[in-house]
């Protein structure tokens, strides 16, 4: 099995979910639909990440 780079939407999604997290989480920004889930939305996000990389289509 080889590892290919995730596509740059894939990639940008990712990111763009993890600095959500992430600043809902450590400067208390309130997010509707992040409140109390953020270890999920994490979670998903890294997870879509290394999809992209297994994956030959994403």
């Amino acid at each position: 099995m080889q590892l290919k780079p995730p596509g740059i939407i894939t990639f940008l999604i990712s990111i763009i979910l993890t600095v959500t997290v992430l600043i809902s989480k450590f400067f208390g920004a309130e997010i509707p639909f992040l409140q109390n889930n953020e270890f999920w939305a994490l979670l998903f996000a890294q997870l879509l990440l290394v999809i992209a990389c297994l994956s030959p289509d994403l």
